[in-house]
């Protein structure tokens, strides 16, 4: 079933956040791709822990035995989320960035002179720099795979050309989050495998647009981070259990061995990951609601959910592209193609042509449109396409944005542009 204008409206009345204006005019939320809105019920899951349940784990009184159940839950309900059988191959931190440098530094420790590991130019730095500084740390060499400046597609010949016997890691994103593009990850993995390279991939920007399917990618690692899918501050690591058990955690003498305690350094934000799972529990029931079966269980009720978001944000997006080629001074960094939505999520960086990206973003948000600009921690890709130090302004839709937000949209960048144009005309 596909999510109708109704059911759309009936979401968007879970979110709080849409209550505000300016001016008078309702804010769109086009800003998703740096963090998503919240829905009431999170915020809920965060506030009810802390007043009713918040303590330590680990010990033997009734609110330290409630926070390792809600652990164990939310174990359990993000293995579902990224696919995975075993719940002791999640474990949590601050956000993505933070859980791969710590993970860089654990498994940087198998390198040895001569490795090489494989980036790309299309990934969040999140993705880039933690490996670069561990390969300069172990004095292995960096290989980066570009991408076609006209198809905003990574080179997958010149990855599988870098592949070697001495490639131990190939670090890619699923979907990149400046250009919008969905990797082949996959046929990444799959190529991998060939010389025993691990893969590690970088959910983030995926997660709030597709399903995610570790055994289906073939990778080892996936991390995401639950604020860029209606959730709080929360970083979410998946690998598997084996590569987890036998690599050395940097870590303090008292924590545990086992797994998953092993890779949760500290105390963690119990309140974030009780918030975290309400996240994926709201996602999990616009697929309960769409088959009209409240008993469905969380994985089938996910790839439900996900089935119908990517089918009405695919509508979003041909209404974006349409009407970006009708703006004459506005130039789209990314695919561009409407008949090819496997190819791409909602997330479009733009200029205008006679106005700086800060000037741009700065009138639409006068109109209610929020947005970013600058390179959003894709650094190389705005390089390579030598738009430093301006960048682009990035606009990102989600489920929760609607038609008539795109529209009011694009005759707002039509005006600015048109604007714009006479004035320098």
């Amino acid at each position: 079933m596909d999510l109708t204008h109704q059911e759309i409206n009936l979401l968007r009345g879970q979110f709080p956040a849409f209550q505000r204006t300016i001016d008078g005019i309702p804010v769109a939320y086009f800003d998703g791709p740096a963090g998503t809105q919240v829905p009431q019920r999170v915020a809920d899951a965060v506030s009810s822990y802390l007043l009713s349940s918040n303590a330590n784990h680990a010990g033997l009184f009734a609110t330290a035995i409630e926070s390792d159940q809600m652990l164990d839950a939310a174990r359990v309900g993000f293995s579902e989320f990224v696919g995975a059988d075993d719940p002791a191959e999640i474990y949590f931190g601050q956000n993505m960035t933070s859980l791969t440098f710590a993970f860089s530094r654990a498994i940087s420790q198998t390198w040895s002179s001569g490795d090489e590991i494989i980036l790309t130019r299309m990934d969040h730095d999140a993705n880039v720099t933690p490996w670069v500084l561990a390969a300069r740390d172990r004095g292995i060499k960096v290989n980066y795979v570009d991408f076609d400046q006209e198809t905003f597609r990574l080179d997958i010949d010149q990855l599988e050309s870098y592949l070697n016997t001495n490639t131990r890691l190939v670090a890619v994103g699923c979907a990149a989050n400046a250009a919008g593009t969905i990797n082949p990850v996959t046929e990444i993995c799959r190529l991998a495998k060939r010389y025993q390279a691990k893969v590690f991939l970088d959910a983030v920007h995926y997660a709030p647009h597709r399903l995610i399917d570790v055994k289906e990618f073939g990778c080892d690692f996936l991390v995401c981070s639950a604020y860029k899918f209606f959730g709080p501050h929360t970083g979410i690591f998946w690998g598997k259990r084996q590569l987890l058990e036998g690599l050395e955690a940097y870590k303090v003498r008292p924590a545990t061995n086992r797994l998953p305690g092993k890779w949760m350094t500290g105390t963690q934000s119990h309140e974030g990951i009780v918030g975290s799972l309400e996240a994926v529990d709201y996602i999990a029931d616009i697929g309960r609601d769409l088959r009209g079966d409240p008993t469905l269980g969380r994985r089938d009720s996910l790839i439900a959910a996900f089935s119908a978001i990517g089918r009405y944000e695919q509508k979003l997006t041909d209404i974006m592209l349409s009407g970006f080629k009708s703006i004459p001074g506005i130039q789209l960094f990314g695919i561009a193609d409407p008949c090819r939505p496997d190819l791409r999520v909602a997330t479009f960086s733009i200029i205008c042509r006679g106005i700086s990206t800060a000037d741009f973003a700065k009138r639409l948000c006068d109109r209610g449109h929020f947005v970013w600009h600058g390179h959003y921690y894709a650094l190389q890709f705005s390089e390579q396409l030598g738009l430093e130090p301006e960048g682009m302004v990035r606009i990102g839709m989600v489920h929760y944005n609607t038609v008539e937000e795109v529209n009011r949209l694009l005759d707002d960048i039509r005006s600015i542009a048109s604007s714009v144009s006479e004035s320098s005309g």
